[in-house]
């Protein structure tokens, strides 16, 4: 039963979730691809659309239901409950505060690249997975270009490992990746999801 509806527990419904993550007090935070929005589910089952409208594709930032995403694929959630979101066909990062407020962190919609930068002049390409740490940075999988990219919680992006336009996995001191899908922090290292491996990189790797 696909759709865009709140609810509790099966009255709910999605349409082709993707990514999820949880808080620490047990919320779940999911990017509800298919329906181009971010819900909310609590420990008791209770839905609700934190960000964008089912159905209403696009790129623009907002407060809950004026907000629009394209696609969204990986989301990743803080000590502070704002959630960080792969806004995977508009190739950017966005931001959105445990009250819906969403911002665009890095990118353009629309402007696929590879470009290191602040704000809307870094690019992406696709970008799949995202992680935060405790400092607020957040990682992305930027699977277009087969990188790790660094994005500060100023909107700094860099490109922590990878070269874009090089697709295959090589280990060592310059790391290579096919096509990273996912990654999570863990301790020093970022653990990612490419695909057909699963790799480990250290933060401050370059």
């Amino acid at each position: 039963m696909q759709g865009g509806a709140d609810g509790t527990g099966a009255a709910a419904r999605f349409a082709f979730p993707w990514g999820v993550a949880v808080d620490s007090a047990g919320t779940v935070y999911v990017a509800d691809s298919g329906n181009s929005t971010i819900r909310k589910v609590t420990a008791a089952g209770v839905v609700t659309t934190l960000a964008g409208t089912a159905g209403m594709l696009g790129s623009a930032d907002g407060t809950g239901a004026e907000a629009r995403f394209q696609i969204p694929l990986g989301v990743a959630v803080d000590s502070a409950g704002n959630v960080y979101v792969a806004d995977q066909s508009n190739s950017t990062i966005r931001k959105v505060t445990a009250a819906g407020v969403v911002t665009t962190l890095a990118g353009t919609a629309g402007m696929r690249g590879s470009a290191d930068g602040t704000g809307a002049a870094a690019r992406f390409a696709f970008p799949l997975g995202v992680a935060v740490d405790s400092a607020g940075n957040v990682y992305v999988a930027d699977r277009g270009n087969s990188t790790i990219r660094k994005v500060t919680a100023a909107g700094v992006v860099t490109t922590l490992a990878g070269r874009a336009g090089m697709t295959g996995i090589t280990l060592g001191t310059t790391p290579g990746f096919a096509f990273p899908l996912g990654l999570v922090i863990a301790g020093d290292s970022i653990v990612i999801a490419d695909t057909h491996a699963i790799l480990f990189l250290r933060h401050g790797a370059q």
